[in-house]
C-alpha cells in the first residue's frame, strides 16, 4: 500500500471492523436515491411500472421479468431468484441454504458434475466473475451474465436456470467432498478478530431473533456431520415455483424469452403440503442497548450507534422522495464530519454518520442511521464518540443551512442529468437489480424517464423544512444501540456502559448552529494565456488523435461513443519518487497530501462546495516512477476539469493543519497495526519482496518522525515545475476539434522547463533464488499461502499473452485441486503481474487460506499441478476456455470507455505500439498446447520461488 493512501485505508478498515459480517451478504442497492427515517405506511400515489419490461406468472406461480436491453451489445443478464434463505432452515439445517447453492454447481440432472461450469467456460463466461451466486437470510440468487449471439448457447443458459430451479442431483458423494470447501469458505471470510466480535455481536444486534439464529454460514458441526437427506429436504421444500423468479434482460428477442422461460419452468410443480414462507422481524427496543466487546487482534478502538426505523420498500411517490431527502441529509452530514476530521484539534481519528438499509440489506423492514468514531485510544473513545453524535444533535435540533441545502441539490441534480443522459447506455444488470427488489421485497419498478421527471420535480419544490424534518426523524429516541469494539489491551481503559449511556443522552448539550464556511472565490486568479498546437497527427484504425504542443506536451484523444456523458483521463510523465534523495525520501513518498489539502484558497470541503453542480474531478499523483493527473468529467463541465489540472499543477496548497494531522493520525495506524496478523504478514510480503530495500521496507514510527510538510510541498512543487515531457490521455463522448481551444488554453499554459527528465532505476526488486519465510502470528487455526515464481524477461506482446493463457489455465487446474479435489481451500487465486518499466519482470502468485495442518499438503499439490504443466502444458479444454473467455471479454472491453484509457496510456507509458490491440485475437488463437508447455518451462522453472505463509502463533 503506498503511505499516503493510509487515510483512505483507515475509514475503510474501521467502517468494515465496525460492521458485523454476514457470510454471502450481496450488494443491496436502493432502488431510488435514498431513504426516509421512519415509514409506517406506503401513503401516496403508487409509481407506475415500467411498460419496458414484460411481466408474468405461470401456472405454477413462477414470477417472470424480461427486458429487452441492447447495452452490452449480445450479452444477457439471467437470474434466478429463490425467496429463500437461510431464514428457513430447521434447527439440524443450519448453513444448508448456502450448501445448496453450493450444490447447484455441483451436478444437476443435465449438468453432471461440473459440467455447468465447464460448459460455460468454453462459452466465454468466467466463473466467479460472471457466474456466481449469494445466500443471505431472505434470498438465494444464481446470476448468469451469457452471450447472446449463439443460439444454443443462450437457450442452454435458460435450461441452466432451470436445473438450479429444480433439478439439482444432491448426490451423496458430491455432498461429502463439498463439506470441507464450505468449512474453507468460513475460515477464509472468518477466523479472525471481526468474525469474532460479530458472533458476540449477532445475537445482540439482531435481537435474539430468527436472523440471529440463522447466520447464513450456519456451524461448522452441522456443516461436517448432517446426513444427505437433511439438504434433500430441504431443496426439496424450498426450491419451489411459487417462491421463484426468472428474470432476463439483455439484447434479445422479448417474445422468444418468454417462450424459452414457458419450455423449461412450466413442468416443475409445487411440493404438496407445502411449508409456509414465514417473515420474520427483529425486536424492537425502548431503552438503549449497549455491548462492548474486545479482541487481541482487533486494531482499532470504534464506537458506533445505531438508531433503528421500519421501513418498508419503495413503492409511491412519496416513499421515493423519502429517499431522495434522506440522500441529500447523508451528503451533508458527511461533508460536516469530513469537515472536523481535517482540523488539527478533530477529535476522532475518522467518524462516519449515514442512513440506510439495516445490515447493509440483510434484514428486510428495517433501516437505520449507523454513526460510528474511531480513536486514538480507549481514554479518547468517549471524547470521540460524544464528537461525533453531537453532529447528529446538532442537525436534529438546527437542521441544515440554506447554503448546504442548495450546494447539495446542485450535486445531486448534476448527478440526475448524468444518469438521464446516460439512459440508453444503461447496463443490463442494472435493470436487473430493480426486478429483483420487486420480486423479493414488493419495491416499484417504474421508468427511467418517470423517476428522472420525478425526481427533478422533488428537488425543485422540496423545502428546507421538509429535509431537516427527516434530518430530524433519523435521530431516533428509540431502538438505540450503542457498541464498542476495541483491542484487548485497552479493556481497562475503555468507557463503562453508563458513560457510554451518559454519552448519548447529553452529545447534544451546548451544541450551537453550524456555520458554514464556503468561500467566494475563482477557481484560478489569472486565466491562463495559452500556447499552441504545433503538429498534430491522426490513427485512423483507432480513431486516435495526438496533439503536440508548443511547451512539449503531448494529448492522445480518443473520441467515442460508449457513454453519452462521460470522458475520462489521464495523464504521466517520468520522474516520481525516484528522483528523491533518500534523506528525502519519507517526505517525496507523502508529497500526495499536498494533493489532498485542496488547491489555491480552496480546502477540500470548500473546494467540493465550490464544485457543487459540476460532475468535473481531477486528481494529481506522485509514484515512483511517474507523475501526473487523472480525472473523469462530463462534457458540459470540461472546462472545469481543464481549470483544476491547471490549479493542481500551479496552485497547491500548503495546510500545516490537515498535514499534520494525517501524520498524527498516520503514527497511531502504525503503532496499532501489528494486533492484525494479515498486517503483520503483509509487512513481511512487502519486505521480502523488496528484498529489504531501504525505501521498500514497511514504515515505522520512526520514519513518520522524518517526515516534512516543508519538504514534501518542495517536492510537490518541484515535480509539477516541469510538465514538458508530459504526455495526457483523453477518452470519450468530445469533439476533437471543439476540446482543441481548452487544450491550448490550459494544458498549453503549464509550465515547461525542458528538463527532459526520466525515472531512476531504485534496483527494487525481489531477491533471486530460493526463499522460504514463515510468519508465526495469530491465535486462530488459519493459514496464508503465497507461492511466486518471478524473474526478468522478453516484455513484448507475444510473450505477454502466452503468460496470460498460463494464469489463465493455472488457475483452473488449482481450484480443481486445491478446491475440488483436496476440499482444502475455498477460493484459491492464481495471479499474473508484469512490469516493463524499471525492468521488465514477471510475478505468477499463487495464494490460498487453509488449515495450518494442511499447509504443506496444499502447497506440494499446488507445487504439482506447476510440474504437471511443465511437464505437459495446458490441457487443450482448457485453452479453448481461455481463448473463449479472453475473446469474450476483449468484445466487451472495446465498447469501455476505461479499458481504452488504460490500454492508450499503459501502451504510451512503455513506448509500445498502439496498433497491437488489432492484432490481440491472432495472439490468443495462436496459442497451443505447446507453447503452454514452453512457457511454463521458462517461466515456472522455479529457479525464483518465493514461499511465504502466515500460520498461527501456536
Amino acid at each position: 500500500m503506498k503511505k499516503h493512501q493510509f487515510l483512505i485505508a483507515l475509514c475503510t478498515a474501521a467502517w468494515i471492523y465496525a460492521q458485523p459480517s454476514i457470510a454471502q451478504v450481496a450488494p443491496q442497492k436502493r432502488a431510488a436515491p435514498a431513504g426516509k427515517a421512519v415509514n409506517k405506511s406506503n401513503s401516496g400515489k403508487a409509481m407506475p411500472t415500467d411498460s419496458e419490461v414484460r411481466t408474468g406468472k405461470l401456472a405454477n406461480g413462477l414470477t417472470y421479468y424480461i427486458r429487452k436491453n441492447s447495452e452490452p451489445k449480445n450479452r444477457a443478464e439471467l437470474y434466478l431468484a429463490n425467496k429463500v434463505g437461510s431464514l428457513m432452515e430447521n434447527d439440524n439445517q443450519l448453513g444448508l441454504a448456502h450448501f445448496t447453492e453450493h450444490m447447484a454447481f455441483n451436478g444437476t440432472k443435465d449438468f453432471p458434475k461440473n459440467e455447468i461450469i465447464n460448459y460455460l467456460q468454453k462459452a466465454g463466461v468466467r466463473f466467479g466473475a460472471d457466474l456466481n451466486a449469494y445466500t443471505i437470510f431472505n434470498q438465494t440468487v444464481y446470476q448468469l451474465p451469457i452471450p447472446t449471439d449463439s443460439a444454443e448457447v443462450f437457450k442452454t443458459g435458460f435450461k441452466i436456470l432451470a436445473n438450479w430451479a429444480g433439478k439439482v442431483n444432491m448426490n451423496g458423494e458430491d455432498i461429502d467432498n463439498e463439506r470441507g470447501v464450505i468449512v474453507e469458505e468460513d475460515r477464509q471470510r472468518g477466523k479472525n478478530a471481526a468474525q469474532r466480535m460479530s458472533k458476540e455481536l449477532f445475537p445482540f444486534l439482531l435481537g435474539n431473533s430468527q436472523y440471529a439464529k440463522r447466520i447464513p454460514i450456519g456451524t461448522v458441526e452441522i456443516l461436517n456431520n448432517f446426513t444427505h437427506d437433511k439438504i434433500r429436504n430441504f431443496y426439496h421444500d424450498w426450491y419451489r415455483p411459487n417462491l421463484q423468479s426468472v428474470i432476463a434482460v439483455g439484447d434479445f428477442d422479448v417474445n422468444e424469452v418468454e417462450k424459452l422461460i414457458k419450455e423449461n419452468f412450466s413442468g416443475f410443480s409445487n411440493p404438496k403440503n407445502e411449508k409456509p414462507r414465514l417473515n420474520y422481524s427483529i425486536p424492537d427496543n425502548t431503552t438503549p442497548l449497549v455491548k462492548i466487546v474486545t479482541d487481541a487482534e482487533q486494531p482499532y478502538n470504534i464506537a458506533q450507534v445505531i438508531y433503528k426505523h421500519k421501513e418498508g420498500p419503495v413503492v409511491t411517490e412519496q416513499d421515493y422522495k423519502s429517499r431522495l431527502i434522506q440522500s441529500l441529509v447523508n451528503s451533508m452530514l458527511g461533508a460536516r464530519l469530513a469537515e472536523i476530521t481535517q482540523k488539527g484539534n478533530a477529535p476522532f481519528l475518522a467518524a462516519q454518520s449515514i442512513y440506510g438499509p439495516y445490515q447493509g440489506g440483510a434484514v428486510w423492514g428495517l433501516s437505520a442511521l449507523t454513526t460510528f468514531a474511531v480513536a486514538k485510544s480507549g481514554n479518547e473513545l468517549e471524547k470521540a464518540l460524544t464528537a461525533a453524535l453531537a453532529e447528529n444533535e446538532r442537525m436534529a435540533k438546527f437542521g441544515f443551512t440554506n447554503s448546504e441545502i442548495e450546494t447539495v441539490k446542485k450535486k445531486m441534480d448534476a448527478g440526475i442529468e448524468k444518469q438521464h443522459k446516460e439512459q440508453n447506455k444503461t447496463k443490463s444488470a442494472a435493470y436487473v437489480q430493480r426486478y429483483l427488489d420487486n420480486f423479493l421485497t414488493g419495491a416499484a419498478m417504474p421508468s427511467d424517464n418517470y423517476t428522472y421527471e420525478l425526481a427533478k420535480n422533488i428537488l425543485k419544490n422540496v423545502t428546507a423544512q421538509e429535509i431537516n424534518q427527516v434530518a430530524k426523524n433519523m435521530v431516533g429516541k428509540t431502538n438505540q444501540i450503542v457498541i464498542v469494539q476495541a483491542p484487548e489491551k485497552e479493556k481497562a481503559n475503555l468507557p463503562t456502559e453508563q458513560q457510554l449511556l451518559a454519552v448519548l443522552k447529553n452529545a447534544g448539550n451546548n451544541v450551537t448552529p453550524y456555520v458554514d464556511d464556503k468561500i467566494n472565490q475563482p477557481l484560478i486568479a489569472q486565466s491562463p494565456k495559452g500556447g499552441s498546437i504545433v503538429n498534430e497527427a491522426t490513427n485512423k484504425q483507432l480513431n486516435v488523435t495526438t496533439l503536440s504542443l508548443n511547451n512539449g506536451i503531448k494529448v492522445v484523444l480518443k473520441p467515442t461513443d460508449f457513454k453519452n456523458d462521460q470522458i475520462i483521463f489521464t495523464s504521466f510523465g517520468r520522474g516520481g519518487t525516484s528522483l528523491a534523495k533518500d534523506d528525502n525520501f519519507l517526505s517525496a513518498d507523502n508529497a500526495n497530501l499536498i494533493a489532498q489539502s485542496g488547491v489555491g484558497p480552496f480546502n477540500p470541503t470548500q473546494l467540493s462546495k465550490y464544485l457543487a453542480g459540476s460532475t468535473a474531478g481531477v486528481r494529481s499523483y506522485i509514484d515512483t516512477e511517474f507523475q501526473g493527473f487523472s480525472g473523469s468529467t462530463s462534457p458540459k463541465d470540461i472546462e472545469t476539469a481543464f481549470q483544476l489540472i491547471y490549479a493542481y499543477a500551479t496552485e497547491p496548497r500548503k495546510d500545516a493543519e490537515i498535514f499534520n494531522k494525517n501524520i498524527s493520525d498516520y503514527k497511531v495506524i502504525v503503532t496499532n497495526k501489528n494486533s492484525n496478523p494479515a498486517s503483520v504478514f503483509a509487512d513481511t510480503v512487502q519486505a521480502v519482496m523488496g528484498n529489504y530495500h531501504k525505501r521498500a521496507m514497511p514504515t515505522t514510527l520512526t520514519d513518520i518522525d522524518q517526515i516534512s510538510l516543508d519538504k514534501a510541498y518542495a517536492f510537490y512543487k518541484d515535480r509539477f515545475a516541469d510538465l514538458s515531457g508530459q504526455t495526457f490521455v483523453f477518452v470519450g463522448n468530445f469533439d476533437v476539434e471543439k476540446i482543441k481551444p481548452l487544450i491550448i488554453k490550459y494544458l498549453g499554459s503549464l509550465p515547461a522547463l525542458n528538463r527532459n527528465e526520466d525515472f531512476v532505476d531504485l534496483g527494487i526488486y525481489p531477491p533471486k533464488g530460493k526463499v522460504s519465510k514463515t510468519v508465526r502470528k495469530g491465535i486462530e487455526d488459519k493459514a496464508t499461502v503465497q507461492l511466486i515464481f518471478h524473474n526478468d524477461y522478453e516484455y513484448n506482446a507475444v510473450n505477454n499473452i502466452q503468460l496470460d493463457a498460463l494464469k489463465a489455465a493455472l488457475e483452473i487446474k488449482i481450484l480443481e485441486r486445491l478446491r475440488e479435489k483436496e476440499s482444502g481451500v475455498y477460493s484459491p487465486n492464481v495471479s499474473l503481474s508484469i512490469d516493463k518499466l524499471p525492468k521488465a519482470h514477471y510475478y505468477f502468485t499463487i495464494s490460498f487460506n487453509c488449515a495450518k495442518a494442511n499447509v504443506d499438503k496444499l502447497i506440494n499439490a499446488a507445487l504439482e499441478e506447476v510440474n504437471t504443466f511443465k511437464q505437459n502444458g495446458a490441457t487443450s479444454e482448457d485453452l479453448v476456455k481461455f481463448k473463449s473467455e479472453e475473446l469474450r471479454q476483449e468484445e466487451l472491453n472495446l465498447r469501455e470507455n476505461g479499458y481504452w484509457l488504460s490500454y492508450l496510456s499503459t501502451r504510451l507509458k512503455n513506448n509500445d505500439d498502439i496498433n497491437q490491440v488489432l492484432s490481440n485475437k491472432e495472439r490468443i488463437n495462436n496459442v497451443t498446447v505447446e507453447s503452454s508447455k514452453t512457457a511454463a518451462q521458462k517461466y515456472l522453472n522455479g529457479d525464483n520461488y518465493i514461499r511465504l505463509v502466515l500460520v498461527p502463533e501456536k
